[in-house]
C-alpha cells in the first residue's frame, strides 16, 4: 500500500489507544487538540505531512498552486495574522479556517506582530523589524507596565479571533514569535530566561489560563542554525521556554540550509515531541530526508514555492511515499460542524 489512508471519523478517535503516550502542555485541551496530537503522534517518524503558506489577502494562491503542480492539495493550509495595512484581515482569516478545518485541512496560523511601541498599521522594517531597546524590553516583560499594557491589548485582539476558532471546534497549530534566534524581528536574538522565553510563556499563561484557548497546539518555530557574523544564535536551546510549553518543536529552513547537526540538535531538544519544518523555501530532496526522518510536516512559504523549486522538485516531495497530502488525512482530520 502506497500510503495509509486514514478514514476513521474524529469523534470515534478518542476512543482508540493511542500510539505513543503523551499530554498536551495544556492540561484543559480540547478533545479537537487530543485528537489531532493523538494522529501526529501516530504518523511521527513514519509519514511527514505536506504544508504550504499563504498571504492573508490571498488565502489560496499558493495551495491552488501545489494542487495546479502535482495533483494534490497540501495537508497543511496556514497563514498569517500580520497588519501592515490599514485593513484587519483576521476575520477573513478566522472563516477560512474554518472552512478549511470542516474540510479536513489541518490549520496552522502564526503572526508577524508589529511592536508595542507603534500604533497598527506595522511598518514592516520599521516596526516588525524594527528593535527595543533593553529598556524597553525589560518594561515590556514587566507585569503592570504601560508598555505591558499595550502589549496585552495587542494580543488580545488575536486572542479574539482564536476565541472564535474554538467555539468552531477548530484545532489550531499556533507558532508565535517564530524565528526568534534570529536577528530580523523585534522579538528576536534575545537570549535565555528573560529573553524572549519569557514573552513566549507571557503569551501562553495569557492565552491558557486568562482566555481559556484550549484549542491550541503550541508550535515553537526557530529558525536554522547560520553561521554567520551577523547572527549570534548557534543553539536552538538559548531560546527555548521549556518542554511545558511546547507541543512541537519547529525549524525554519531556507536557502537549502538542511544540515544533519542542526537536525540532530533540535531532535535532541524534542526530546520525544514532534519537530516540524514550520516554513521552507527550497524542499528538502530524498537524500535529505533519508538522513532526516522525523520532519513531521514541512510548509512552503508562499511563491517561494514557485521561485527556489522547480516542478519537477515539488512533484518529487509530494510523490514520495512518506507524503501525505490533503486526501490522505481529510477523512480523518475533518472536524464536524
Amino acid at each position: 500500500m502506497r500510503k495509509l489512508l486514514y478514514v476513521v471519523p474524529l469523534l470515534l478517535l478518542s476512543c482508540r489507544p493511542m500510539a505513543q503516550t503523551f499530554k498536551p502542555v495544556n492540561k484543559n485541551a480540547s478533545a479537537e487538540v487530543k485528537n489531532l496530537l493523538a494522529y501526529l503522534y501516530e504518523i511521527n517518524g513514519k509519514h511527514m505531512l505536506s504544508g504550504q503558506h499563504n498571504y492573508n489577502s490571498d488565502l489560496n494562491v499558493f495551495s491552488d498552486s501545489a494542487k495546479n503542480i502535482t495533483g494534490k492539495y497540501p495537508a497543511l493550509w496556514g497563514t498569517d495574522f500580520i497588519l501592515w495595512g490599514d485593513k484587519d484581515l483576521g476575520q477573513n482569516i478566522v472563516n477560512e479556517s474554518i472552512k478549511k478545518s470542516r474540510e479536513g485541512y489541518l490549520v496552522t496560523l502564526m503572526w508577524h506582530q508589529g511592536r508595542p511601541i507603534d500604533e497598527p498599521p506595522y511598518d514592516w522594517k520599521k516596526s516588525v523589524q524594527g528593535k527595543l531597546t533593553a529598556e524597553q524590553w525589560t518594561e515590556l516583560t514587566t507585569p503592570g507596565t504601560a508598555l505591558n499594557k499595550k502589549w496585552v491589548a495587542q494580543i488580545d485582539v488575536i486572542a479574539g479571533y482564536l476565541k472564535q476558532l474554538q467555539d468552531a471546534h477548530v484545532p489550531v497549530l499556533w507558532r508565535p514569535y517564530h524565528e526568534m534566534n534570529g536577528v530580523w524581528f523585534w522579538w528576536g536574538n534575545k537570549k535565555g530566561p528573560n529573553g524572549i522565553a519569557k514573552l513566549y510563556k507571557m503569551m501562553y499563561d495569557r492565552y491558557t489560563n486568562y482566555h481559556h484557548l484550549n484549542n491550541l497546539i503550541w508550535v515553537w518555530g526557530a529558525n536554522s542554525l547560520r553561521d554567520i557574523p551577523e547572527d549570534e544564535a548557534y543553539h536552538y536551546k538559548d531560546f527555548y521556554p521549556g518542554a511545558e510549553y511546547v507541543d512541537i518543536l519547529g525549524t525554519d529552513v531556507y536557502h537549502f540550509d538542511y544540515e544533519q547537526s542542526d537536525y540532530e540538535e533540535l531532535l535532541a531538544l524534542a526530546n520525544g515531541k514532534p519537530i516540524a519544518l514550520t516554513e521552507n523555501g527550497e524542499l528538502p530532496n530524498a537524500t535529505v530526508l533519508k538522513h532526516q526522518p522525523k520532519w513531521l510536516w514541512f510548509m512552503t512559504w508562499t511563491s517561494w514555492l514557485w521561485t527556489d523549486n522547480t516542478k519537477d522538485r515539488v512533484k518529487e516531495v509530494y510523490g514520495l511515499p512518506t507524503t501525505l497530502s490533503h486526501d490522505d488525512v481529510k477523512e480523518r482530520l475533518a472536524t464536524k460542524p
